[in-house]
């Protein structure tokens, strides 16, 4: 199957057009024009890389709906709790994650260019969207990223069916003197919500072993999935998997690691405090954690070596010795440089769902901006 095949029922829209819309829909509900310009750039870039789970697909159900049920604030006031040579405590005032991470990332960088290595922190703050996107800034100043967040339990422990961890992202990025970094940005689920939304979007069922129910059944319908999700009578399964026959366990100890990254050194909340309802059920904000790690080559032996040898452990593993019938081996980042590489004369593929919401959205907010379906 080729790559646009995957994509047969979609229109493939432009990305300056979908950037430019969901700046103006941001402008209407009173989102300051540059905050809303990063928003928009930080989920077009997911589109670019062929991250469909975490581009516009996501930008009604999880920033204009909060904006509109008033858990997400429209202005983002950042407060500089601490801050150190090397390290900084942010407090984002339940802004824009993509905002406040962006800060975040470029004290980290600066510092990291003073001092070798640096750390930044941020407390109650919102979805960030791709914590590639943070990492990759690194990247373009040739230094290593690693970042993490929590979010919305939706994870269950080792042995447990309740959801108490977040999909929680350890993602790292690092330059290699290739054409595209390495950079493992995934959940440490077997999948992220945001995948198992665009299932949804896409009328497929969700494979099964990733989602538990209450009862300890496998559930594959991704409408039922995400209501049970938020509900609380439903779990995604850690990387590995149920129990620890297949290393879920692995899973779960890095999920968890990332819990307490995320919330224990900027005195943030977590787990059970991160459900986004009260105990009346009212829809209340969801004041998540994020951390920055930023590396500077420099300060060790250079970045020129650093790269290289980057490189030739990525050349190396993608030059090994490949499973019978399988065409390549690739390396984190490869594939989304890929999607990359198709999508910049392309565009973003929109599936009919989305171009239904997308025109509802820009009806009821008297967006003035022509899309590509219309």
């Amino acid at each position: 199957m080729s790559y646009s095949d995957q994509y047969k029922d979609c229109v493939w829209a432009d990305f300056k057009t979908l950037e430019r819309f969901m700046v103006e829909v941001l402008a209407a509900l009173d989102v300051p024009r540059g905050d809303a310009e990063i928003v928009a750039d930080v989920l077009i870039s997911a589109d670019k890389r062929g991250i469909d789970s975490h581009g516009i697909g996501r930008f009604k159900p999880i920033y204009i709906d909060r904006l509109e049920n008033k858990t997400l604030s429209p202005i983002t006031r950042i407060e500089i709790v601490k801050d150190t040579p090397a390290t900084a405590v942010l407090d984002g005032n339940n802004g824009f994650g993509h905002v406040i991470a962006r800060k975040a990332t470029e004290m980290a960088i600066d510092k990291a260019n003073k001092n070798g290595i640096a750390m930044t922190v941020a407390r109650n703050t919102t979805h960030y969207g791709i914590a590639g996107y943070y990492a990759l800034m690194a990247v373009a100043r040739d230094m290593v990223c690693i970042t993490g967040t929590n979010a919305r339990p939706s994870i269950a422990p080792t042995f447990g069916v309740e959801n108490m961890l977040g999909t929680n992202p350890l993602t790292i990025g690092m330059p290699t003197d290739e054409d595209f970094p390495f950079l493992i940005d995934c959940a440490t689920s077997i999948a992220q919500r945001g995948k198992i939304e665009a299932y949804e979007r896409t009328g497929r069922s969700v494979p099964e072993g990733w989602v538990v129910g209450s009862d300890g059944k496998a559930l594959t319908e991704p409408s039922e999935i995400l209501k049970r999700l938020t509900a609380g009578t439903a779990a995604l399964a850690p990387l590995g998997g149920i129990g620890e026959e297949s290393g879920g366990h692995k899973g779960y100890g890095y999920a968890a690691a990332v819990e307490i990254l995320s919330s224990a050194l900027q005195d943030g909340k977590f787990m059970k405090a991160l459900s986004g309802s009260d105990a009346d059920g009212k829809k209340t904000p969801i004041p998540l954690g994020h951390f920055f790690i930023v590396i500077n080559p420099e300060f060790f032996l250079g970045k020129s070596i650093f790269k290289k040898i980057a490189g030739d452990i990525c050349r190396e593993l993608r030059n090994s010795q490949k499973l019978p019938g399988a065409e390549k081996i690739y390396t984190a980042g490869e594939k989304e440089h890929d999607a990359w590489l198709y999508r910049k004369t392309h565009g973003c593929p929109v599936p009919q769902a989305l171009q239904k919401e997308l025109t509802s959205l820009r009806c009821k907010l008297k967006v003035n901006v022509g899309l590509p379906w219309d």
